[in-house]
This record gives C-alpha cells, structure tokens and sequence, in this order.
C-alpha cells in the first residue's frame, strides 16, 4: 500500500468506526447477538483498486468484531483480480464493471461458481490541473481526445479553457474503469489512445494530473473527493446539458454516461465458509455506512433490496 492510499485507509478506518458507534452497542458479532465471536479462518479478496477502499474498510471493522478473522485485500485491477478468482487462488474478487462472459467460462474452466453483488455506486470523475480553465466537456469531445493519438493539442477540442499539449492520465487496460470508460465514452470496450500515462494506482494519476499544468485523467469519483484541493473537476455534458459528479447526480443516473455501480463476486465454495457467509452478510447490513466513510455513493434502497435477495440465493445455493 503507498503511503497515500496508507493514510486515506486510515482515515476511512476512523470515519467509518464513527459511524458504526452510532449504531449502539450491542451489535458485538456479525449477527449482532452481543456474544463474542467465534469465527476464525482467512478471507482473501483482489481485483478493483476502485473498489479496494471500499473493501479494505470493510474488512478492518469487521475484525473488530471478528479478529480471529485474517482478511488480505488486493488491487491487481478487476481484469487481474478474475483471473486470480477463477484459478481459484482467491475467495472473493471485486470489480468496477460486470464479470465479462470469457472471465465466466475461465472460471467455469477452474470450477468456479460465482454470483454478483453490488456494494455500492460511483462515478468516473474527468479531472484536469487547476490550472486549466475548462469547466464542462462533451461525450464526443472526450471521445475526441481518448479514443486515438491524433489530437496533439488540447486547443483542437474546441472547449473554452483548453489548449496546450496533451497530456493525459488514466487507468491501465486490467482496470475495470478502463473498460467502463472506453465502452461508453469510445463505443467500444478497449479501445483506447495509446499515448497516455496509465497506472493501475490512482494515486498516481492523480499525481500526475495534479503536478502538470495541461493533465487531465479520469478514475473513480472517490479519489477525486479524497484530492479535491489538488484537482479541477471538469463537467460531462452526456446531451442533456453539463452535469457534474455527486452523490445525488450518480444515484439518480443524471451524470451520464459515467455513472456505474461496483460489485463484488464470491465463489459458491466460499460461501458455505462460516467466516465469508458472516463477512457478505456484514457488508450487506452496513453497506450504506462503509460506503459513505470510504467516499463511495451508497446503494439505493431499490438496489439494497435486491442485494439482500441475491445473497440470500447465494447462501441457499440457487
């Protein structure tokens, strides 16, 4: 973990036991019987660096309840969580884009069986240096300037507040943002301009954007939150005016296209695990606090609902 991503961890880890104190005390074990855990056993998770804050924060407060509990949270990026998952070296794999139909049949190839969940919501944050004057861009000016190499200055877009050299920040092609990203925005899923600085750290990107004064990148709306001092925001018109990225504008889908939910994926044989069937469940309940203390837009009431039924069907074996 960078010493960035060290202290946001941290900073999450606070919040969220804040927020969790409030929610009484006898809610001392996962099933919230006041009796003392006693689960043990290791739960080992990888895919999304989106959805690591998310995870990460889950696991430490569910230690609290559970320490006997060993939980290891990765961020190989969603496309290198699934193939870690479906060789079945890991438990649970986490992703900012659905499960694609090859990663499927490459788990069913390992004898894997797995289901979705949705955790929470986010959105894809387009971000520039501050010191670059643009307030708004179009889904095709975007896909103007991210689907190939040709556009060499930013000033040939044509938005107000652009011009220089391009230089551009975004995720690597193991990244589920990726994916997401050049599927709505380019029309195509992977296709992509070459010439740009991809990491799969959003930390990184972000330090990039935010130390060149004509960057300009995209990754999930909660790294933005975290570095809103060192970045500008840019709005998406989507062809119905500009709109920017917020809690209300990505649970109601107005800041389209980029508004996604993330998900996590469990293996069937996991699952009757006593440890993970108790972890799901934990997530399940607190999902609302875990996400707004780790920056990431709760679930609707709507999708709550329809998480809680499908972990129920994964208990049940359905």
């Amino acid at each position: 973990m960078t010493p960035n991503r060290l202290i946001a961890a941290l900073a999450v880890t606070g919040s969220l036991a804040f927020g969790l104190a409030a929610c009484g005390d006898d809610e001392k074990d996962s099933a919230g019987s006041g009796t003392e855990s006693t689960l043990s056993g290791t739960i080992s998770i990888d895919g999304s660096s989106t959805v690591g804050p998310f995870m990460q924060a889950a696991a430490e407060e569910f230690n609290k309840e559970n320490p006997d509990v060993n939980i290891t949270v990765g961020q190989s990026g969603t496309g290198g969580g699934f193939e870690k998952f479906c060789k079945g070296e890991t438990d649970i794999s986490t992703a900012s884009r659905p499960i694609k139909d090859e990663e499927t049949e490459a788990c069913k190839t390992g004898g894997i069986t797995t289901s979705e969940l949705v955790v929470a919501n986010d959105g894809i944050a387009i971000v520039g240096n501050p010191s670059l004057a643009a307030q708004c861009m179009t889904v095709d000016q975007l896909s103007k300037l991210w689907k190939d190499d040709s556009v060499a200055d930013l000033k040939e877009l044509g938005v107000d507040g652009l011009s220089g050299p391009v230089s551009l920040y975004g995720p690597g092609t193991d990244s589920g943002t990726f994916d997401f990203f050049t599927d709505v925005i380019n029309g195509e899923e992977g296709v992509s301009r070459k010439k740009y600085q991809a990491s799969e750290d959003d930390n990184i990107l972000v330090q990039g954007v935010s130390s060149d004064k004509t960057g300009i990148g995209y990754f999930g709306f909660s790294y933005y939150e975290q570095n809103a001092d060192k970045l500008k925001l840019i709005e998406v018109d989507g062809g119905k005016g500009c709109v920017a990225p917020s809690k209300e504008t990505i649970q109601d889908g107005t800041y389209t296209p980029l508004s996604r939910e993330l998900f996590i994926y469990p293996s069937a044989a996991a699952v009757k695990r006593p440890e993970i069937k108790a972890f799901l469940e934990f997530i399940n309940e607190k999902s609302a606090t875990i996400a707004e203390a780790s920056l990431f837009v709760p679930l609707t009431d709507e999708q709550l609902t329809t998480a809680k039924t499908e972990l129920e069907k994964i208990e049940s074996g359905v």
